[in-house]
């Protein structure tokens, strides 16, 4: 008798080992539809943020810029230039100190693509004092898509960015 229900028992075992545990062709579809439901809202708010930080990555890329450029002036006792490459800032630019008759290369970043970056200066000199030479303040404003930042430099010759147009 002890054989028969230990039979009885490997017999239920083997039925509920042959089912197989799948997903069914409706249940497979619905979570298709789902996931495309939830990747069509999520999607547009996605390369929104995107475009957002690349804009907010340039303007901490120009401040960098204009921190270096400023405390090699002041550690270096001696002028020092931010260039834009080509004549235009979204191209890259260059930080170089010029002592000596020989010039060093501090810095330098390469060009961003989709953005535009303005300025109403052609190059930003700052002198051993940690301020910028020139009569014109210098303002960068970064532009792509519907997002803006700028970036502006203070008298003291520290650079301060804020979201939205310079004007």
């Amino acid at each position: 008798m002890a054989n028969v229900r230990s039979l009885q028992i490997i017999d239920t075992r083997v039925k509920r080992v042959g089912h197989s545990g799948g997903f069914t062709l409706t249940e497979l579809m619905i979570t298709v539809a789902i996931a495309a439901i939830l990747l069509g809202i999520g999607l547009p708010s996605l390369s929104s943020f995107m475009g957002s930080q690349a804009i907010t990555t340039a303007s901490h890329d120009v401040t960098a810029m204009l921190v270096l450029a400023r405390s090699e002036a002041i550690k270096r006792n001696a002028n020092v230039v931010a260039t834009p490459v080509s004549g235009d800032w979204k191209n890259g630019w260059t930080v170089d100190v010029t002592i000596g008759g020989a010039t060093t290369t501090l810095g330098k970043q390469s060009a961003y693509n989709g953005l535009t970056i303005t300025s109403p200066v052609s190059s930003v000199t700052y002198g051993s004092n940690g301020r910028v030479q020139g009569l014109t303040v210098p303002t960068f404003e970064i532009t792509g898509g519907s997002h803006t930042r700028c970036v502006k430099v203070t008298l003291s010759g520290l650079p301060n960015g804020k979201t939205g147009s310079c004007s």
